[in-house]
Parts: structure tokens; C-alpha cells; sequence
């Protein structure tokens, strides 16, 4: 920009001039920084917000209830819970395992979410993780191996397997352990002590989509 265009009649175009040219120049080109800066900061702002999209909300289509024959299989390699009705996946849920996530639960405080076949025994809507679905574990295959490694003995064997025979609770304070569930309070992680964590808003529709009684599976 030209040094005319503030040229003030009476005043020297000496070292005055020029320090007033230069004062001058400074409060313009503070001016011009405050006029642009809040733009600038919005347009930043804006491109944060393309760059980093919200995450894509999970399908929520409402389950048609009740569901036929209602079955859940637990794929923990893949900490996935898929429910199906009448042999038909309708959902698919993000799970958290136990702590030592890998094989399958032995004994009590092992921190492993057992495999196999069990069914749910109850229903807990008072439970400290939100909401839970109490499942039958042990089975037949551990208390078979339980018998035979030493870890119960043979009326803890027979208890549980009447239990089962009935669809009724198996003992939950052997050396084999218990009080395994699917529950809420989070799947972001392995945090459990051998239990199935989901998100609340996922157990709390799987708790109205299924009964006592349905059969679960858990593969690893």
C-alpha cells in the first residue's frame, strides 16, 4: 500500500514521517489480524468436525417380541454375542470377557468366561451390573472334569447334574466356581471375572428379548 495514502498535510518526511508510517503500519496490520482471526478459528473449527466424524449409531430397529425360539451364541475370539430367533440372526452385540479371556473356566478365581452349552436360569432385574442372565454354569463336561481331576466330589457331581436335569441352578459355590452372567456396566474391554459385559442399552434390550430357559452357547 502506498505511503501517500497517509501522508498528513504539516508533517515532516523525515525520520518523523517515518516512524509514524511505521506506527502506523503495525496498528493496521494488528486491526487486520483481529477482523480475521475469529473466522479463521471457525473455519479450524469446522474442519475438526469433518475430520472427526461421530461414530455411526448401531441399528436400533426395534426387535419384533417375542422372538422364536430365542437362542444366544458368545463367540469370544470375536467378542461377539449373536442373537438369533427361529435360527435367524436379529443382533449382533460387542462383548467384554474375564480377565484371562483365553480357555475355558476350570475353577474358581480364574478369571475365564467358561465354554460350551448352558441355558439361562434367571433373570435379575435388581443386579449390581445393571441388569443379568444368570447362566448354568458348570455344565455336565465340567463337572465331569471336575469329578475327575479332584476339584468336587462324587454328591457335588450328582447335585449338579440333578440341577441340570431339572433346568434348574447348579451349584454356584464348588471349587468349580459360579455366578457366571451376561450383564451390563460396559464391553470396552476384558474386565470381568469370567461373566459376559455388555453395554447397558444392549442387555437391557436382550434381557426383554429373551426367558429363563433359553440356551446359550459359548465357543471361544
Amino acid at each position: 500500500m502506498s505511503k501517500a495514502l497517509f501522508h498528513l498535510p504539516g508533517h515532516s518526511q523525515g525520520s518523523q514521517g517515518t516512524l509514524f508510517w511505521k506506527s502506523l503500519q503495525k496498528i493496521f496490520a494488528l486491526s487486520f489480524l483481529l477482523v480475521l482471526l475469529p473466522g479463521a478459528i471457525q473455519i479450524d473449527s469446522a474442519s475438526r468436525t469433518f475430520a472427526e466424524p461421530d461414530a455411526v449409531p448401531a441399528d436400533r430397529t426395534p426387535l419384533k417380541l417375542p422372538l422364536t425360539k430365542p437362542k444366544l451364541v458368545v463367540k469370544k475370539g470375536r467378542r461377539e454375542l449373536l442373537l438369533y430367533s427361529s435360527d435367524k440372526l436379529v443382533r449382533t452385540y460387542h462383548v467384554g470377557l474375564g480377565l484371562s479371556p483365553v480357555g475355558d473356566k476350570v475353577r474358581a478365581g480364574d478369571r475365564r468366561t467358561p465354554e460350551g452349552d448352558f441355558y439361562i436360569f434367571i433373570k435379575n432385574d435388581k443386579s449390581a451390573f445393571y441388569l443379568s442372565l444368570g447362566l448354568s454354569y458348570p455344565n455336565a463336561l465340567h463337572a465331569a472334569r471336575g469329578l475327575r481331576d479332584g476339584l468336587i466330589n462324587r454328591s457335588q457331581y450328582e447335585t449338579i447334574m440333578r440341577a441340570l436335569k431339572a433346568r434348574k441352578t447348579p451349584p454356584q459355590n464348588t471349587r468349580l466356581g459360579g455366578d457366571i452372567y451376561i450383564h451390563g456396566h460396559g464391553s470396552s474391554s476384558d474386565w470381568t471375572w469370567g461373566c459376559v459385559a455388555l453395554e447397558n442399552e444392549d442387555i437391557r434390550e436382550l434381557f426383554d428379548a429373551v426367558n429363563v430357559g433359553t440356551p446359550v452357547t459359548i465357543q471361544p
